[in-house]
């Protein structure tokens, strides 16, 4: 142990004098491993902070929520366009019928989008606002989360009563300072009273949940209000699997209900899709992928590089250091001890470049966070790969030069 600790302490010594001996030739052959990690690494970390922020995104949905609808996420729309535009919309009688059948759900949300009318409060107004028409269960599916007020009562979702739930950016514009809650609203010539201020969406990339600028009303009251013409109008059904029931379950018992509703014969296929978001995630995974194979393959190519000077600084340093060579040998030293010494040598120079390519990292993700939509983050297990590929390099560039110097004769390496 003390033998290894003396080649460490010597090898460290020796790496700092390889690297003050020629400060140009030192800077110019490290920059190929600092500009390969910057790339392999740089690359990792942007992909994985960007995976990182839509993955949450979709993490707010919940990963036991599917999604009835007339179009399959997992088919290209174009292929079977004509197929797909031929069904049914899902409609208030299908999310009845899943209500009352469907035992593997805890939750079941039915909700369509009715316009986008100006909205008036004494002398302001506001155009284009997104209108949705919801049942009960939608703020609990989609956990909503509300800066002021509440969601509606059973009771005025049942009665369809004049109450809206509006999004933050609606708010702001509309009522400045004031407060919301308990105003009332002219929409769609009627007037409704706000009970509930959707809380303001975060800095997700996607914002699948984004309210801001959106209202919700009760389905109720759209029908009510002649908004929705009937029980079959279309719209996209949500259902939350009960907490011992998967999603293959589920799945299986909203096949058999929504088949039944729909009166459809044995032979005849479903004319509805039942979506999950591992659809959308998983093809998110093989898009990130290739982001990250990118990285890579511009990275070796520098790294390749690097590797090639570090192996040229340490053929330098065993030229330099022949005579010291035979003296050590003639002492005694073994071939392991000096191919040790400058394989330690050769792996801290590629650590000293590619603690200068995470550095960069760091920098460039500090600077691009700031006006990006989403933070770039240079985590533990990137510092670590970025490590791992120093050292690998190190390794590779410095085992022939160390063979060399191990395998010298100490009397010619004396004379030289």
């Amino acid at each position: 142990m003390k033998i290894f600790a003396k080649i460490f302490s010597e090898s460290i010594a020796q790496a700092f004098q390889a690297l003050q001996g020629n400060k140009v030739r030192s800077f110019l052959s490290l920059l190929g491993i600092t500009i390969g990690i910057f790339c392999i690494i740089g690359v990792q970390s942007a992909v994985d902070s960007l995976q990182a922020n839509v993955e949450d995104s979709f993490n707010k949905l919940g990963d036991d929520v599917v999604y009835i609808q007339k179009f399959p996420w997992a088919e290209d729309p174009h292929s079977n366009w004509w197929k797909w535009v031929q069904r049914p919309d899902p409609s208030f009688k299908d999310y009845q019928a899943i209500k009352k059948r469907v035992k593997s759900a805890s939750l079941v949300d039915f909700h369509t989008f009715i316009g986008e009318p100006s909205f008036k409060y004494r002398t302001k107004s506001l155009e284009e606002v997104g209108v949705i028409a919801v049942s009960p269960d939608h703020s609990d599916i989609f956990s909503l989360e509300y800066e002021k007020g509440r969601y509606f009562s059973s009771y005025e979702m049942d009665l369809g009563l004049a109450k809206i739930v509006i999004g933050a950016t609606v708010a702001e514009n509309l009522f400045g300072a004031l407060e919301p809650v308990g105003k009332k609203i002219k929409v769609m010539g009627r007037e409704m009273e706000v009970v509930g201020v959707i809380k303001k969406s975060g800095d997700d990339m996607i914002k699948i949940l984004n309210y801001d600028n959106t209202a919700i009303i009760p389905y109720r009251l759209a029908i009510n209000m002649g908004k929705v013409k009937s029980f079959d109008w279309g719209g996209t059904i949500a259902v939350k699997a009960a907490e011992a029931a998967s999603n293959e379950d589920l799945v299986g018992d909203l096949t058999f209900a929504l088949r039944g509703q729909r009166r459809l014969r044995p032979k005849e296929e479903d004319n509805f899709a039942i979506n999950e978001l591992s659809i959308i995630s998983n093809a998110l995974g093989s898009f990130f992928s290739v982001f990250d194979l990118v990285g890579l393959v511009i990275g070796s190519f520098a790294i390749l590089v690097g590797g090639f000077s570090v192996a040229n600084i340490m053929f330098v340093s065993v030229r330099e250091r022949t005579s010291l060579i035979g003296v050590k040998k003639a002492l005694g030293a073994k071939k392991w001890i000096i191919l040790l010494e400058f394989l330690i040598e050769s792996i801290l120079l590629c650590i000293f470049g590619g603690i200068l390519g995470l550095a960069l990292i760091y920098l460039v993700a500090m600077g691009l966070s700031s006006v990006m939509p989403f933070a770039i983050t240079l985590s533990s297990g990137n510092i670590i790969n970025g490590l791992i590929w120093s050292i690998v390099i190190g390794l590779l560039a410095g085992v022939l030069p160390a063979y060399l110097a191990a395998n010298m004769d100490p009397v010619e390496a004396m004379r030289t």
